[in-house]
């Protein structure tokens, strides 16, 4: 995929990866780039800044993103291009309260559920779409400090897989961006990233460059810090052994996942 003339889709738009992402769109040469996030001020901020469209959401909200997607084909135009970015970090073990489960649920895989019910049928019917779900390294590998976050997006990945499988023959292309550590407001406070930043901390930019990249080439697997591959070849190896050497990580570094 091409940018040049697309209509796109941004949700969790207003910071961090998905305010980059916006903006280098609008640099491909995006027709309209829909800047949402559940931060309305934010959003709009972004979508003045690129001449692009805002539309508030919170994407744990059915009704939300389906009013995202219709309001965006009645004022934009055809999605081409919808990026279900958002997403919420909670720390934390078995004491984790339902509550936050259910928040992290919400956000981290209903939301791509949502925007797929919501978007696909209609991808599908113009003859194809494309899709990219932010991820994280953490759906691949794991998180050391929170249950939560490692459980939900590995959900997500499993999720993005279906839809890849089940409608890559109605032309719906499907990637999962998958980063370590990037400079956001969820790793405010980690200069050093964590586990995550063992590769590096990365900025929002240097991860826009790999997205744009893995769109041209349609690749499902679109990893900012290219070494997540060889963990996961590792991983799928010898589980047990990587069990370990997760378990080493922990002692090192906490649960600064």
């Amino acid at each position: 995929m091409q940018l040049d003339n697309k209509i796109a889709v941004v949700t969790g738009g207003a910071s961090g990866i998905g305010r980059a992402l916006a903006r280098r769109f609008v640099a491909e040469g995006a027709a309209k780039v829909v800047v949402s996030d559940i931060n309305a001020e934010g959003a709009r901020a972004v979508a003045d800044e690129i001449g692009g469209l805002a539309i508030p959401a919170d994407v744990g909200v059915e009704a939300d993103v389906v009013n995202l997607v219709e309001r965006t084909e009645a004022e934009a135009g055809p999605i081409d291009l919808f990026c279900a970015n958002a997403g919420i970090a909670i720390g934390g073990g078995l004491e984790t309260p339902e509550a936050d489960w259910e928040t992290c649920w919400a956000v981290n895989v209903m939301a791509h559920i949502y925007a797929a019910r919501a978007v696909v049928p209609r991808m599908a019917a113009r003859g194809g779409g494309y899709v990219m779900t932010t991820v994280s390294a953490a759906g691949l590998l794991s998180h050391v400090g929170s249950s939560t976050y490692s459980t939900t997006k590995h959900a997500a990945v499993g999720f993005a897989e279906w839809l890849s499988i089940a409608h890559g023959d109605d032309g719906i292309k499907v990637s999962i961006l998958c980063p370590q550590a990037v400079r956001t407001a969820m790793t405010a406070g980690l200069e050093e990233g964590g586990v995550a930043g063992i590769d590096g901390m990365i900025e929002p930019e240097q991860l826009a460059d790999t997205v744009i990249e893995a769109l041209a080439e349609e690749r499902f697997l679109v990893l900012p810090h290219p070494q997540v591959l060889g963990y996961m070849q590792h991983k799928t190896a010898d589980y047990d052994r990587w069990l370990g050497g997760m378990r080493k990580l922990r002692r090192q570094f906490g649960d600064r996942g």
